[in-house]
Formats: C-alpha cells, structure tokens, sequence
C-alpha cells in the first residue's frame, strides 16, 4: 500500500473574522489542494474557546494555545499552569503564538517578556512545541531562548521567519526549526530565500499565517491554507528537491515536532 505525503500548513487563523463566513469551504480547499492537516494557531487565551472549537469541529485541523506578543499586555494575566492545563487538551498541539514583537510594540516590552518565558515554561513542562513569533527583537529573542534552554530543554520553531541568517543559525543550535510563510515568494525577498538554501532540509516547515502574507502568485488577495502549496513549490525550487519529496520532508519534519499530531493525520494511504 502507498503512502502518500501532503503538505502541512504549520500556521494559520482560521479563527479570524475574514474566514467566518466560509471556513468550511476554506478547510476542503486546502484538502482538494492537498494540504492534509492545518494547525490553527491562538493569540488570544480570552478567544481561545473559538480556536479550540475549531480543531474539534474539523478532523485534519488542529490548535496551539498561547498569547500573542501584541496582547500580552491586554490578555488576562497566564502563568505556566494556566497554559498546561488548557494544553491537555488532545487536539492542541503546541504552545503559542509567543515571542516579541518590537516593530509595533502593541503591548509594552516587559510584559512580552514576561509572557514570552511563562509560554517557554508551558512548552518544558508539556513538551509541546514553542510556536515563536519575533519582530525586530532578534537580541531579547535569542537571549530568552539560551537562557530559558539552560534551565531544561524545550522544542521549538520560528515562526513566519524573516530574521537574520544569524538568528537562524542559533535557532538551529537550539534544536529548533524554521517555518517559511508567503514571504518567501516575493522578489523582494532575496535574502530570506538565501537563508532558506542554508537551513537544512529537515528543519524546515511550510505555512501561510492566513489570513495574512498570501504568497505570488496570490499576492493581495486574502491568504488561505490552500495556497501553501505555493510556498512550498518555491522552498522545493530553492532546495532543488520535486515537490512531492519536499511535501514528504517538510512533513516529516512536523511530525517530528508536533509530537502529539497522530501519523496517520498526515500521510494518507
């Protein structure tokens, strides 16, 4: 019997307003465009019965369980234990959005930090993936993840990456791995397509963060999981691998990662 592998998006919102009036239609347009499973990210723990229900409602999605580096200032105060116990729960997958973001600065930076260590606790003790979203703060970033691994191992990705070649190189010293959006696809992207080259093949994931960043050719229109088959294509291109041994790899790879994500949800006989 063969398997066949299909594409993960690692990272979307189908929670958000855009998809309401169609999120049923959007989840069977990523299966048609064979993208077998999608994890439906938190970034709001006051919101996160709506992300939840939506992993229960549908088979080949799952969710993470986290504040967002934009809300850590406005969401009810979570410590560690609070985020274990909501991650108990079978279909959530791993721990976040998390992180810093110093571009807005929605919420001041001491509480981001904070936040951004509780979630770090969370992901130790759970062994659920650390989902890190990090926006012109490279130095924190990397320095709150050194120190926090130094306290006990803890598994991880870059979301949406768009940092430095150098804050990918610690990032993979840390053991974790890469995860590539639509931006990866705009001409303008040259040197995250560079960095992308040198990221070996089995740290990497794929993923839209729909509804946002669709990629070329879909650019400026709404993102949705089904079009990470276009993000995919171009990482294959820059690998130099076919597509389906990239869809196969990049799998593996999360699979690897999201631990909790049964086998059979992403490779199909």
């Amino acid at each position: 019997m063969s398997v066949s592998p299909v594409l993960v998006d690692s990272h979307c919102h189908l929670d958000f307003p855009d998809f309401a009036a169609e999120v049923d239609d959007v989840v069977a347009r990523a299966h048609e465009a064979g993208v077998g499973l999608m994890v439906t990210i938190s970034t709001k723990i006051s919101e996160f019965d709506k992300v939840l229900a939506l992993a229960e409602r549908f088979p080949n999605v799952y969710c993470s369980v986290g504040i967002h580096p934009h809300e850590a200032a406005t969401e009810p105060e979570t410590d560690t234990a609070a985020l274990v116990k909501l991650a108990a729960h079978p279909k959530v997958v791993g721990i976040g959005e998390t992180g810093l973001d110093y571009y807005y600065e929605h919420s001041p930076r001491e509480p981001q930090m904070r936040c951004f260590r509780a979630h770090i606790a969370a992901a130790r003790e759970t062994g659920l993936p650390l989902i890190v979203h990090t926006r012109d703060a490279e130095e924190d970033t990397a320095r709150i993840l050194s120190e926090e691994m130094g306290k006990g191992v803890f598994p991880g990705l870059l979301h949406c990456f768009t940092s430095s070649p150098a804050l990918a190189a610690h990032a993979l010293g840390l053991g974790f791995y890469i995860s590539l959006s639509g931006i990866l696809t705009f001409k303008s992207a040259a040197e995250l397509q560079e960095t992308a080259r040198g990221v070996p093949l089995d740290r990497l994931l794929v993923e839209t963060d729909s509804p946002y960043l669709a990629p070329i050719p879909k650019r400026g229109k709404r993102n949705e999981p089904s079009f990470v088959v276009h993000t995919a294509a171009k990482l294959a291109e820059l690998k130099g691998v076919s597509g389906e041994e990239l869809a196969k790899q990049t799998s593996e790879n999360f699979l690897r990662l999201f631990r909790r994500v049964p086998r059979e949800a992403v490779f199909r006989s």
